[in-house]
């Protein structure tokens, strides 16, 4: 893998797209990720952006912003005052097409000096989004932010197996990324579950209640069709992917899959759907104990 460090002009991306409906900026150390040959890299939606490949292919290479926290700290104030005359919140998405957490963040801790910059210079909302259960190892500044902003910790585990026949392992087992959901949750830090994309279930029932003990507060739940960005999906189709899922469960590959997901879903957690749901919106149908809607 070809690992550059780099030094960026700025670091607070103002959304458009789907993400425009989530925050107002996007925030993303680095540029390529350290998981794009595993699993979720396969399935990853960054890996069809031809604006961050520049000719380069997806799980080659990391370009590393080692100087994206003093880049904050220069230019928070005017992405802080540009939200504010567009009368929305200065929400930070963290991050959108890498891992804050992938393993170059062990050695370069760019991440790490970002959240502590954002101590000082305090978003009003700021979503968390990763596959890593290295997650872990910022959670006292985690801790630290949740008492100063709005913030959400949202852990991508999309399917109920460790792999999918014809797909390298992910980069956290399914074990360890609901260990991750615990020990948020029992520090009172609210943790979303993405499965995006979602990956056929082999036990949806099990998996939501086990999600539910566990303290998530949510599950997002998006479709690779119109989550890669196509309307049929044509972009996850050109992947190993879709017949991996075949393999498992052939119904995963329709649209029809999230809605039946999401209706076992909601009987555990509230749910959103799409982006809607990676905004915060979400419906639910929650069971009592006794059973009883």
């Amino acid at each position: 893998m070809e690992i550059r460090e780099t030094y960026c002009a700025s670091i607070l991306t103002r959304t458009s797209g789907y993400l425009r409906e989530v925050c107002s900026h996007s925030l993303n150390p680095y540029v390529g990720c350290g998981y794009g040959n595993s699993s979720c890299g396969e399935g990853c939606y960054v890996r069809f952006n031809q604006w961050l490949l520049r000719g380069r292919q997806w799980g080659s290479f990391v370009d590393v912003k080692v100087n994206a926290d003093k880049v904050y700290y220069k230019t928070v104030q005017a992405e802080r005052g540009w939200a504010a005359r567009r009368r929305v919140p200065f929400s930070i998405f963290f991050s959108s097409s890498t891992d804050p957490w992938q393993p170059l963040e062990r050695k370069f801790r760019v991440t790490h000096r970002v959240l502590n910059a954002m101590l000082e210079e305090v978003p009003d909302i700021l979503i968390l989004q990763t596959h890593s259960s290295m997650v872990l190892d910022d959670m006292k500044c985690i801790v630290a932010l949740d008492r100063l902003c709005d913030l959400r910790v949202h852990i991508s585990i999309e399917g109920d197996q460790d792999s999918l026949p014809g797909l390298p392992p992910p980069p956290c087992s399914v074990d360890q990324r609901i260990n991750v959901v615990q020990e948020f949750s029992l520090r009172g830090i609210t943790v979303v579950v993405c499965m995006s994309p979602l990956y056929p279930l082999k036990d949806p029932e099990t998996f939501f209640a086990r999600l539910a003990e566990s303290g998530a507060s949510a599950v997002v739940i998006d479709h690779f069709i119109g989550g890669d960005g196509t309307q049929d999906g044509s972009r996850t189709r050109r992947t190993r992917l879709p017949l991996a899922m075949k393999s498992f469960d052939e119904q995963a590959l329709e649209i029809s899959y999230r809605e039946k997901i999401a209706a076992i879903a909601r009987n555990y957690l509230p749910v959103g759907i799409s982006a809607p749901g990676f905004a915060g919106v979400y419906s639910s149908k929650v069971i009592s104990i006794t059973g009883k809607a």
